[in-house]
């Protein structure tokens, strides 16, 4: 791992895991999805495998290598390259305004507080009323202050937050939080 303040994960998410991660994304052909953090791409291809082909699948990636792995093995994948606090310009210059779902693999227990409320406030102004974020805790780190910092931003943020039974058979375990905004 050359940037471990970048790439949190300590290996690629299993399948059970991107299954659940890619089962909030709509299967309407108009659907817009983003990936925040989409590394090696297996929940990407989780998500190919939900989404209508015609749908639009936007992944932003700010490490040059995965951007460069993403482009080479995920040819059918529009990758942007650049940081997720910025997400509302990098979608606005590839002319997209508002999104159905967001799909998060970035590892928000390395982030201050700052940098996480800042990346919230982008996904808040790109998803449609409605929509869905999600993203994955690993269960080992629940207790950690930066966690509950990240849970309670998301109450403060979300009207809905569900967060899912661990999925056990992911190295290392894991549950996915799935939030939502029921008003306009």
């Amino acid at each position: 791992m050359r940037n471990p303040a970048v790439i949190g994960a300590v290996a690629p998410s299993g399948r059970a895991l991107c299954d659940l991660l890619a089962s909030v994304a709509p299967q309407d052909g108009s659907a817009t999805v983003v990936e925040l953090g989409p590394g090696t791409g297996v929940v990407s291809q989780a998500l190919r495998r939900r989404m209508a082909p015609e749908a639009r699948h936007v992944a932003v990636e700010i490490d040059p290598g995965m951007v460069s792995h993403l482009a080479r093995t995920r040819p059918w994948l529009e990758v942007v390259r650049g940081d997720a606090k910025d997400l509302q310009k990098l979608l606005a210059d590839i002319g997209i305004t508002r999104v159905d779902t967001v799909v998060s693999g970035l590892p928000w227990t390395l982030f201050s507080r700052e940098a996480q409320r800042g990346i919230m406030e982008q996904v808040s102004r790109v998803l449609v009323p409605g929509g869905v974020f999600t993203t994955f805790a690993y269960r080992h780190v629940m207790n950690l202050p930066t966690q509950r910092r990240f849970r309670e931003l998301l109450e403060q943020s979300f009207d809905e937050v569900r967060v899912t039974p661990t999925v056990w058979r992911n190295v290392p375990p894991a549950l996915a939080y799935q939030c939502r905004n029921t008003g306009s």
